[in-house]
């Protein structure tokens, strides 16, 4: 079976802050529970208190830290679609999901290893790239080393791309299939996280849950956020178990900016996420600015960005305004034919109560079994 090699590999995507928010945000505070301590936290309760003694430039340390955080929170908040905070400086947070799965945030310290081997874990699972990891200074080989000199913890990693839910798309059916054999591997609990543990992690926990475990993705979910409150990008998994089935099938959409009443013109989120931008060309002839993309099945949405300002286009489809009144542009890209079996599945699988046959969950098992590790 295809493993979907053909896939691309996650790019860096820096961190930086956002100058309009596109997507849509509900209202959505973050509280986690792991450490039994609350992390969305007004700023003078969210750090220690800085005793009179303390150093200017320990100070200035801690300040640092946390004005870090309140960027990565924000930047969090205006791709994800939702209010979502993450105070690094408070340590690592997490919460078990089931006996045998923990979803958090990343391991900062070597010593984070031995929390985790205090409770039983025997697979770190991290979904974090070096730009993630350099943006908070974690030194994950220092990490890595002092996890190898167990023989009872094995750490992996496996990267996704923060923010971006097309790559989390593209990359989950590899991801899970690593974390299949790591746990099948090593057995015990597993720790699966990302930065934060809001997003990426959550997301690999479900798909794991509905493509191994048997839960349908809807209690899946519900059991999740029982535990632990995140924002995992649902369309995402959906489309990655779909993708699984069917094949990743394409087409060529066609964006267009009437006019020539400006000098640059770019989208943004479509599949590249929000923190990223894609140049029109101007046609002459159409007088009009254009970008031909090869898109897989799926819905898109996307932002126009007129000589730096964030817009959308009237003359093509538009979701309806969210409660801070924002409006994106959305594009449908489907099948030929609709009627097809293939059209079947993914519609079924991409509705709002999916459910795999137990034929499908074998397929998509063997799936995990044949792809070839990454690492």
């Amino acid at each position: 079976m295809n493993c979907l090699q053909n896939l691309t590999g996650s790019s860096v995507l820096p961190l930086r802050s956002f100058r309009s928010n596109p997507t849509r945000r509900p209202s959505f505070s973050i509280a986690t529970l792991g450490t039994m301590s609350c992390i969305d936290l007004p700023r003078s309760m969210a750090v220690k208190a800085i005793s009179g003694s303390t150093s200017s430039a320990e100070t200035s340390g801690a300040e640092a830290k946390e004005e870090k955080s309140e960027i990565y929170s924000n930047n969090m908040t205006e791709a994800m679609g939702a209010v979502l905070t993450y105070r690094h400086e408070l340590g690592m947070n997490y919460n078990f999901i089931r006996p045998d799965l923990i979803v958090g945030s990343c391991l900062q310290t070597p010593k984070d290893v031995d929390k985790l081997r205090s409770i039983g874990v025997k697979t770190i699972f991290c979904l974090q790239q070096d730009s993630d990891l350099e943006y908070f200074s974690v030194d994950i080989g220092a990490i890595r080393e002092y996890a190898n000199t167990f023989d009872d913890i094995e750490h992996l990693r496996a990267e996704i791309r923060d923010f971006d839910s097309y790559d989390l798309r593209l990359r989950l059916p590899v991801v899970v299939s690593k974390l299949y054999k790591a746990i099948n591997r090593n057995g015990g609990v597993t720790y699966v996280h990302c930065t934060a543990g809001l997003g990426r992690a959550p997301a690999a926990a479900l798909a794991y849950m509905s493509w191994v475990q048997g839960y349908k993705l809807t209690d899946a979910v519900n059991l999740l956020l029982s535990k632990r409150s995140c924002f995992p990008k649902l369309d995402a998994i959906k489309n990655a178990t779909a993708d699984i089935l069917t094949g990743m099938t394409k087409r060529v959409v066609t964006l267009t900016w009437g006019g020539d009443n400006c000098s640059t013109v770019e989208i943004s989120g479509l599949d590249i996420g929000w923190g990223q931008r894609i140049p029109l060309e101007f046609n002459k002839e159409q007088d009009s600015w254009i970008l031909k993309r090869e898109l897989p099945e799926g819905q898109y949405e996307y932002k126009y960005v007129i000589d730096g300002g964030w817009t959308h286009n009237k003359h093509e489809p538009f979701t309806s305004p969210n409660k801070d009144g924002h409006v994106n542009n959305y594009v449908h890209v489907v099948e030929d034919d609709p009627n097809s079996e293939s059209a079947a599945i993914r519609k079924r699988l991409t509705g709002d109560d999916p459910h795999l046959t137990t034929e499908e969950r074998l397929k998509i098992r063997r799936f995990l079994e044949s792809c070839p590790s990454d690492e």
